[in-house]
């Protein structure tokens, strides 16, 4: 059996519970108006015959009932001596006083409620009092009451049934947005198309913007994989082709030996750039899957800063910077050594990439607080104003015309950010264009819950 929609469950299950209402409605109705209405009667009973039963006296061993009505608020009174002989008063028409007396007691004959009332009455003896009134009237307001309900309940069932329907299609119509939007992203590569419900606080609204967010998030990812493919091939294809022309070269017959080992010279540095990127790469892929682990020991970051600007030294040599230190000594923090120094590396290579042939490069180091903070400050080209937020992407490199070398990937900075965030750390970055750039680095000197802090480059 085919299951049934949601809103026929829903529906369904409102009309049911009317239904129910209804008929526990009606019930209530039918007993407590009966309940009411033998109430009423029997409070107007109780009063005329106790207030007329009052007004009994006795002249000389005779009752008077002078004072009696015989019909009082629509209740018929008569009186009786203690052996039930009429005395006084009158009874309706169709109704006969056959039943006996009960004293307190209301009694039922047809249509008829009657209530007895035994008095003693000074002078005279016993006697009954009793009061008659006819319950038609009172059982016809209340049938037609129950009446009208009857057919009132049913047309709010109705009422409610569609109600119920046409609420919960609106309810859903987010949901039935939510649901296309998906399939028509999945059905085709337009990955900018959003559900777009806009505000709201109920739990679809909820939803749709989880599913906003989560679509953002995936576009952004897709075009990352796409932009990091397109990078990655444009990065290996240029030292590929260079390998290729400098092999060919070499292979000519009129190549000299020297020119043979210039070739030869050429193809081992593009092959150990190719390295150097593969292995960037690899540590980022390894990253970005969570396999990434850091070997945590007791590191001299100060020796460690001062290897990392001895080995960047002969880079700065080539293009004339000179390198200024004000390094702390004796500075340590748990650290992996080997992502440590890579975070040196990288920020200092990038300082002197994009430097100013003949400048300078300070590398600085202290402490501040619980925190290591280091700086490595060029007075190179700087950065536009509208470059920051990119620095920090894979493969995104400032302008390498105005820097002078191509050798950068663009790899160096993201690789920087994700190392010092791994150790519980950050990198930030403050420049000027035409006047140098700014990179300061903070990790702390015990790292705690390094899993939880460290992000995906």
């Amino acid at each position: 059996m085919k299951r049934l929609s949601i809103k026929l469950r829903v529906t369904l299950w409102i009309t049911a519970l009317m239904v129910l209402v209804a008929a526990a409605a009606l019930a209530l109705l039918f007993v407590v108006g009966r309940e009411m209405m033998a109430q009423s009667l029997r409070d107007t009973l109780t009063e005329a015959v106790e207030e007329n039963g009052a007004l009994l006296t006795a002249v000389e061993g005779e009752l008077d009932t002078d004072d009696v009505d015989s019909f009082d608020r629509g209740v018929y009174l008569m009186v009786y001596d203690g052996e039930g002989y009429p005395i006084h008063g009158r009874m309706p028409l169709g109704y006969a006083d056959e039943l006996a007396f009960r004293d307190g007691v209301l009694q039922r004959v047809d249509e008829w409620y009657l209530y007895d009332t035994l008095f003693e009455v000074e002078g005279f003896g016993q006697v009954w009092v009793r009061g008659v009134i006819s319950g038609e009237e009172a059982e016809a307001t209340v049938n037609a009451l129950f009446r009208i309900a009857l057919i009132a309940l049913p047309g709010l069932v109705l009422l409610a049934a569609i109600g119920g329907y046409l609420i919960t299609v609106r309810a859903f119509r987010p949901v039935r947005q939510i649901a296309e939007t998906a399939r028509q992203i999945s059905s085709g590569d337009d990955l900018t198309r959003r559900i777009g419900l806009g505000e709201g606080r109920d739990e679809i609204y909820t939803l749709a913007a989880a599913f906003d967010h989560m679509f953002d998030r995936l576009q952004a990812s897709f075009e990352r994989e796409r932009q990091f493919t397109s990078d990655v091939s444009h990065e290996l294809r240029t030292p590929v082709a260079v390998i290729i022309s400098q092999c060919e070269l070499a292979l000519e017959s009129d190549q000299t030996p020297e020119e043979q080992r210039e070739a030869l010279e050429t193809v081992l540095e593009r092959a150990r750039r190719m390295s150097a990127l593969i292995a960037q790469l690899l540590t980022m892929a390894r990253a970005d899957q969570g396999r990434l682990k850091l070997n945590l020991e007791k590191l001299n970051l100060s020796d460690l800063t001062q290897m990392a600007v001895e080995e960047v030294m002969p880079q700065a040599e080539e293009r004339q910077i000179e390198i200024v230190t004000d390094i702390q000594p004796d500075l340590t923090l748990q650290g992996d050594e080997t992502m440590i120094l890579r975070l040196l590396l990288n920020l200092m290579e990038n300082g002197v990439r994009y430097g100013r042939e003949g400048g300078h490069l300070w590398v600085s180091l202290a402490r501040q607080g619980e925190e290591l903070v280091g700086t490595v400050r060029d007075d190179g080209i700087g950065i536009s104003h509208e470059q920051p937020p990119h620095i920090w992407e894979r493969f995104y490199q400032a302008d390498p015309a105005r820097s002078g070398s191509r050798e950068g990937a663009g790899l160096g900075l993201s690789m920087a950010r994700y190392i010092a965030q791994a150790h519980g750390g950050s990198v930030a970055a403050e420049s000027v264009e035409g006047v140098g750039s700014v990179f300061t680095f903070r990790l702390p000197e015990n790292p705690k819950n390094l899993s939880e802090k460290s992000e995906k480059p």
